[in-house]
């Protein structure tokens, strides 16, 4: 197949969208298939162009296994709020339109989109139709949704017509996939027929990331941490949809606990009031977002994995980084409502605390880090699950098969059915 990949984030991203672009970009390559790819320049999760990378020229660049790679310019802003985030999909929408152009000759079979920004779609479904090609839309995150529900943007009329916008859009893609069974709900509560929703879930390395011995762990003696004193670690990027908050109150509440320790691996723009908020507080570390050949080692340093996640994000995105914690064999503890995804993915291999309360997330912590014969047995759930449900190579083999029938226009055919506990 040749398939062209529209994601405004790419690699070298070593978080989010960016990460798993790159990852699928890479293996449907080394595939046999011919991928193009349509991208931003990296800027997250720091809200800032790499070094090497410009945010205002043209680049083309192909990687040792042919992968060719065009960035467009882009308005990367240092302060991501409600305005300046719209003005920043914008650029984006509009540099890489001659981008997308510039493939007619090329023809690709498949046009694969990768939302957000849903803003690239309408070139998306022109390009397609006057080529005569399928397109796929790939929901990461219900971007609409959360920007109402996030506080972003606001007022009735404006979300009815975004809503209806976005259904519209939604109506005219040859696929629609996400990430999670709530996100595939929430696409079917939006009008996609079963023939074309197919569920594709956020993967993980499990031969890369697996439990790592403690003997192995240099992270300790980097920060000043006693080998036998009990880790929280929350590693993603600091952003609003976090409630990362929370983790600067649980560890002021934890602060005469000499033997737990909490650290923060991430950018974005919340880090800075973190920072501020957790100051004085002694036993909590802060590190950059960290090199991909250190992140098992990272992730091994945990007793336990904390996922805070705001109430009103709960259903529209799946935190990606939560298929690393289980591979890492640790127990995890995440921040959701009864009855929403999160809450039973995570329910039997680690607990589940209310949002927002950072006295039951301390409570919660306190107990793990008391029973160390308790998270080793979470861990174990949690890995168990990562090896039997979000293996790369499976995952991504399901995805190929899903492409193959799509492009041989095989469309009334139902996907397979959906596993309730996969997230």
């Amino acid at each position: 197949m040749k398939i062209l990949l529209y994601s405004m984030n790419f690699a070298p991203e070593l978080a989010g969208i960016g990460k798993y672009s790159g990852e699928m970009a890479d293996w449907l390559q080394a595939r046999g298939h011919d991928v193009r790819v349509i991208a931003a320049p990296p800027f997250f999760p720091h809200w800032a162009v790499f070094e090497g990378h410009s945010a205002w020229a043209y680049r083309k660049t192909t990687g040792h296994n042919g992968l060719t790679v065009w960035r467009a310019p882009t308005w990367v802003p240092s302060q991501p709020r409600a305005l300046a985030r719209v003005a920043h999909l914008c650029s984006f929408m509009l540099s890489s339109l001659p981008l997308l152009l510039a493939q007619a000759r090329w023809k690709p079979d498949l046009v694969f989109v990768v939302e957000p920004p849903l803003f690239c779609a309408p070139a998306v479904l022109c390009f397609a139709k006057l080529l005569g090609i399928r397109s796929w839309l790939h929901i990461q995150d219900f971007e609409v949704d959360a920007a109402f529900g996030l506080g972003l943007v606001r007022g009735a009329g404006v979300r009815r017509v975004a809503l209806s916008l976005e259904r519209w859009l939604l109506a005219r893609f040859d696929r629609v996939s996400t990430i999670s069974v709530a996100m595939v709900d929430k696409a079917r509560s939006k009008g996609i027929g079963e023939g074309r929703l197919v569920l594709f879930p956020n993967w993980v390395d499990v031969s890369a990331i697996r439990p790592a011995p403690r003997a192995a762990d240099g992270y300790r003696a980097e920060l000043g941490i006693a080998p036998d004193a009990v880790v929280v670690l929350y590693a993603g990027s600091l952003g609003a949809k976090q409630g990362i908050e929370l983790l600067a109150e649980a560890a002021g509440l934890l602060a005469d606990r000499q033997n737990i320790h909490f650290v923060i691996c991430g950018n974005g723009p919340s880090r800075g009031p973190l920072m501020s908020a957790c100051a004085g507080l002694d036993r909590v570390h802060f590190l950059d977002l960290q090199p991909a050949e250190r992140l098992n080692e990272l992730l091994g340093m945990a007793d336990i994995h904390v996922l805070p996640q705001r109430a009103d994000a709960a259903d529209l995105v799946m935190p990606s980084k939560l298929a690393g914690m289980f591979a890492s064999g640790k127990a995890v503890i995440a921040t959701a409502h009864p009855g929403t995804e999160l809450a039973r993915v995570v329910a039997d291999r680690g607990f589940v605390v209310p949002p927002g309360d950072a006295a039951v997330l301390a409570d919660a912590i306190a107990q793990l880090a008391c029973s160390p014969g308790l998270r080793q047995a979470l861990g174990a759930a949690g890995r168990a699950f990562a090896l039997a449900e979000l293996d790369q190579d499976a995952i991504l083999s399901r995805l190929e098969q899903a492409l193959l029938r799509c492009v041989a226009d095989q469309g009334t055919a139902t996907p397979t059915p959906l596993r309730e506990s996969q997230p």
